[in-house]
């Protein structure tokens, strides 16, 4: 499997890690100072995941796709290779964000798996690494605040 993946402990209820997940992405998605706009998220498999990443010098990179699991409280899964009608688009990866129960907390695990060898190193040589753990940076923060 062509995968890169993160994992780490949120001090914080699946509950709350999930709440923030799922409807405050703009606050997490993208290490600062990049943001994202949402432009439609249909939570259901074959729904339409849409969103514009924006940079600090005025870039922007719209991401389209679609949803291929929505499992409430638990995870969901994206992927990029076809848009809500079902036209090819590029694939690149599809992306998994689930969450756990774990002691007093949560487990969260981000993770991109790609179609070939080649794609899931030029992910890591984007910085896959450095980029999803400063989400998951953010996700945390925003996840134990009091």
């Amino acid at each position: 499997m062509n995968e890169l993946s993160i994992t780490r402990y949120i001090a914080a209820s699946p509950e709350k890690v999930w709440d923030v997940l799922a409807n405050r992405q703009e606050e997490w998605w993208c290490p600062k100072p990049w943001w994202i706009t949402m432009i439609e998220q249909d939570r259901r498999p074959g729904g339409r995941s849409a969103m514009v990443m924006h940079g600090p010098d005025g870039e922007e990179m719209p991401q389209e796709g679609i949803f291929l699991a929505w499992e409430e409280g638990r995870r969901f899964v994206t992927t990029d290779a076809v848009t809500a009608d079902f036209q090819p688009s590029g694939p690149f990866m599809i992306g998994i964000w689930e969450i756990a129960p774990e002691g007093e907390g949560t487990r969260y695990t981000a993770s991109a798996r790609h179609w070939t060898e080649e794609a899931m190193n030029n992910h890591a040589e984007m910085g896959f690494e450095a980029g999803w753990n400063a989400c998951a940076d953010q996700l945390q923060a925003l996840c134990e605040q009091a």
